[in-house]
């Protein structure tokens, strides 16, 4: 009998656990400006369902050859988000940037447009279909590699979205990538980007978040910046991080053990969200649990 009950007792907590964890919704999110529907991922913390209240939102943005589910997939710990979600109160948003956006706008092809996409169709998708606090004092941004460029260049492209915006590992100058010894194949990659001209390095740096120190001075949001020190990116992160020093930008930056891997991005996010928590408690737009 004490068996049976302690059974029980397992098997109540379990349910309990499983009613009450963070819950992952799959987002279609049709694109006017592509002509085509993409998937977002969004979970939701553990206090959602029953809260009447809205809730801040962090768009967490994946990096090149990836797709909207790598933060779920990718990482050591598969319940690295849920968890996140659950600690800080917060939703997270994982939308669509296929494998080489770099989240701008395409000069050349229709069907390559994820600045519209992120800053116009996915924020409203997301806004009118769960309870969020709909204005930028609730919502910030930031993802790694290709998506660390991609929260730094839609940020200081629209304040007006965003309260703060962060960069894991980013690719903040574009034209790094074509200093590699796989050029030829990152030219191919970005023709649906800039088409006939992805081989022009002018073209790389004139979409470079290191073009933008000037912008993200006027814009005043507060940034999070980090590297790994082993990292093929970690030189256009300094340079970064000596462009801001020397325009008087308040940002955060740091280097740590590391290269560019999953191993790195999942020690380095839950700095972000924290660094995020705070500004967003400030904003005194923090949900109630």
């Amino acid at each position: 009998m004490k068996k049976i009950k302690m059974l029980l007792s397992a098997f109540l907590l379990c349910l309990t656990t499983m009613t009450y964890a963070a819950k992952v919704d799959t987002l279609q999110v049709p694109s006017v400006a592509m002509g085509k529907t993409y998937k977002a991922a969004v979970v939701l913390p553990n206090s959602y369902a029953k809260s009447k209240t809205t809730f801040p939102v962090m768009y967490l943005l994946h990096g090149a050859y990836g797709h909207f589910s790598d933060w779920l997939k990718n990482t050591p710990n598969k319940k690295l988000v849920h968890n996140l979600a659950d600690q800080y109160n917060m939703i997270i948003v994982m939308p669509e940037g296929e494998t080489f956006s770099f989240y701008i706008d395409s000069p050349v092809n229709k069907e390559s447009q994820f600045e519209t996409f992120i800053t116009q169709e996915v924020i409203q998708k997301v806004d009118k279909t769960y309870k969020t606090i709909a204005n930028k004092n609730g919502r910030v941004i930031t993802g790694l590699s290709m998506g660390g460029h991609g929260a730094l260049y839609l940020s200081a492209r629209h304040p007006d979205l965003f309260c703060a915006a962060g960069s894991m590992s980013g690719a903040v100058d574009m034209s790094t990538m074509l200093n590699r010894d796989s050029s030829a194949q990152i030219v191919k990659l970005m023709q649906p980007v800039f088409g006939d001209k992805s081989g022009n390095t002018e073209l790389y740096e004139q979409n470079s978040v290191l073009r933008m120190a000037d912008k993200l001075k006027t814009n005043k949001l507060p940034l999070i910046i980090d590297c790994g020190v082993d990292d093929f990116l970690i030189e256009p992160n300094r340079e970064l991080h000596r462009r801001l020093v020397y325009n008087k930008v308040d940002h955060d930056y740091t280097e740590r053990p590391g290269a560019h891997t999953w191993d790195y991005w999942e020690n380095s996010l839950p700095y972000h969200v924290l660094f995020f928590s705070k500004i967003l408690l400030k904003n005194q737009v923090t949900a109630k649990k």
